[in-house]
């Protein structure tokens, strides 16, 4: 045994060593608890996140760590109200006059969610959801730094540090899973290269304690962009009256970041908020650059990437936190299916092939964004002084035809803050992926990225539907079990296959509506097309893997067989 930093000791010998614990590694290691995974987390950090960081948690997000087992309640708490968050505002100053808006991720019409997920997006904020998270994870040790790794018998035996001490020690482990973020060590030390440009833009992450609620309460928004060029960037509301963040833009060839002092970072923010006098105190301060990059792996043997250490998107959307908790979901059942012995390490190679394609949509659409909102500047009249600009503003808003140009700039920026399709309809295809083909055509949708279409094809995300399980209202997303396969059905006969098959080699639930839970108004049969002849076998992440809409031949063999193949026996 070796010490750590705290009370606890850390285990020579681990299954499972997860190298990171921010919010990624911290929901993998609750996903491997679910599955009952012996495994360690390490974190160089003793203290949680103390700046706001990433805010934007998604709807699937949110599904995923209900599935993980967190306290939801609390987590519900710790969002910003949805009427304090529910607008994007592009404004001269943050009291200044306002020239455009659009609704935050359908905010202003939240009823309409319902129907398509229990937990729409919310704001919340990175240092709140952090300490929550710690809260679920006992195999958390702080205080020890990764440093290397080689192979060993046991699989790879990692190199670690105690910070308090300096002692360095080993522990040797089958998997190591890289959580440790855009900079990860692990990954450079597997000599992983990233893939994409590494710098688009710079800035200065100004957060601020301060109460402006006040000054914007009567029209509240989760981000203002600030358009006079004299304090041009970008506020994030984590709280109206106490937590801040501004976005300056910077320049270090021009501006060594020494330069940026308390005293300093406080006057750029008031002049921004266009608050003179404001009261306020600058917590942090933090260079920050923009990149677009995908590890050009994400496996090196039993090391795997998840998160920011596999991929960096430009802000704008919001994809990077929720990309990586879908990283962890994706690749965990995946782990415990090989280490519980039901499936061939070959079905973990399916990780990169589902999650990567994924990474470079996500990775394309915020680039896309960060660029398209150069629209919104360009309609104002950026140009390459700040003086030439302010008169450029000055003339634009001296008359309606550019208000007007400034304001359809503004609602052209709407897909940027409303991305429910990309969030929620992404899909894994068969050809490379742990999902089997049913030959039925993909959905026509008619805007991907912002609508999302229900459906139980193949490779994309069970929908949702409310039902009624032992007289309680649930979604169809709680009956996924996250240890094994669940096999959904309307159809005794289907029902029946699946039930025979309950201790057979590859572990599979059976659901019979109907029978099991109730589809009293008939929404769950509407949206998943199955008829009374359909069945589907949803994975332990969500994702459909197999689907069937008759009931010929030997069903129990046809199920067999679809998952044996679903686990990776082909």
């Amino acid at each position: 045994m070796r010490p750590s930093s705290g009370v606890d000791v850390l285990p020579e010998q681990t299954t499972v060593l997860v190298v990171g614990g921010g919010p990624i590694g911290l929901v993998t290691s609750m996903l491997l608890s679910g599955r009952g995974i012996d495994h360690v987390i390490i974190e160089a950090r003793d203290e949680v996140q103390g700046a706001p960081a990433a805010h934007v948690v998604n709807a699937r997000t949110f599904e995923i760590l209900k599935a993980a087992g967190a306290d939801m309640e609390r987590i519900e708490q710790a969002c910003q109200p949805v009427h304090e968050g529910a607008w994007v505002r592009w404004v001269t100053t943050l009291v200044g006059e306002e020239l455009g808006r659009v609704p935050f991720e359908r905010h202003d019409r939240m009823a309409e969610l319902d129907a398509i997920t229990p937990s729409p997006l919310r704001n919340l904020s990175q240092h709140r959801l952090e300490p929550i998270l710690r809260d679920h994870v006992p195999a958390l040790r702080t205080g020890i730094e990764w440093l290397d790794d080689q192979p060993s018998p046991h699989g790879i035996t990692s190199r670690l540090r105690d910070l308090a001490t300096g002692e360095e020690f080993q522990i040797a482990s089958t998997f190591v899973i890289a959580a440790d973020g855009a900079g990860s060590r692990v990954r450079r030390g597997h000599e992983i290269p990233m893939v994409g440009p590494d710098v688009l833009q710079s800035f200065i992450m100004i957060h601020a304690e301060a109460d402006l609620r006040a000054f914007v309460g009567d029209r509240p928004a989760t981000l203002y962009w600030t358009l006079d060029p004299a304090g041009r960037g970008t506020f994030i509301a984590h709280d109206l009256a106490s937590t801040w963040v501004y976005m300056h833009a910077w320049d270090p060839e021009a501006e060594p970041v020494e330069s940026f002092d308390p005293q300093r970072c406080a006057e750029i923010f008031r002049q921004a908020a266009g608050v003179e006098d404001l009261e306020l105190t600058v917590a942090n301060i933090r260079p920050w650059r923009m990149t677009s990059q995908i590890a050009e792996r994400y496996r090196d043997g039993g090391m795997l990437l998840v998160g920011d250490a596999a991929h960096r998107f430009p802000p704008s959307g919001g994809l990077g936190l929720n990309s990586g908790v879908a990283d962890a979901h994706n690749l965990v059942w995946k782990l415990a299916a090989v280490i519980d012995g039901w499936a061939p390490d070959a079905l973990i190679d399916s990780y990169e092939a589902e999650r990567r394609p994924v990474a470079e949509a996500n990775a394309a659409k915020s680039l896309e964004n960060a660029m398209r909102m150069f629209e919104v500047y360009l309609a104002a009249g950026i140009a390459d002084t700040d003086e030439e600009s302010a008169t450029n503003l000055a003339r634009a808003l001296a008359t309606p035809e550019g208000r007007l140009a400034i304001a359809e700039a503004c609602h052209g920026q709407a897909e940027h803050f409303d991305m429910l399709g990309l969030q929620l309809g992404f899909s894994y295809p068969p050809a490379t992926a742990a999902v089997l083909d049913d030959a039925s055509p993909s959905e026509d949708v008619a805007d991907p990225v912002r609508d999302y279409v229900p459906s139980t094809r193949p490779g994309g995300r069970m929908p949702h539907a409310w039902i009624a399980e032992a007289g309680s209202r649930i979604s169809t997303l709680d009956l996924i079990d996250t240890g094994r396969f669940t096999l959904l059905t309307g159809s005794s006969r289907w029902a029946d296959a699946g039930r025979s098959l309950a201790t057979g080699p590859i572990p599979v639930r059976t659901i019979e509506v109907g029978l099991d839970v109730a589809d009293p108004d008939g929404t769950w049969a509407e949206v998943a097309g199955l008829g009374q002849r359909g069945a589907i076998v949803v994975r332990p992440d969500g994702h459909v893997g197999w689907r069937c809409l008759e009931e010929a031949g030997d069903l129990t063999s046809t199920l067999a067989t679809a998952l044996a193949a679903l686990a990776g026996h082909r």
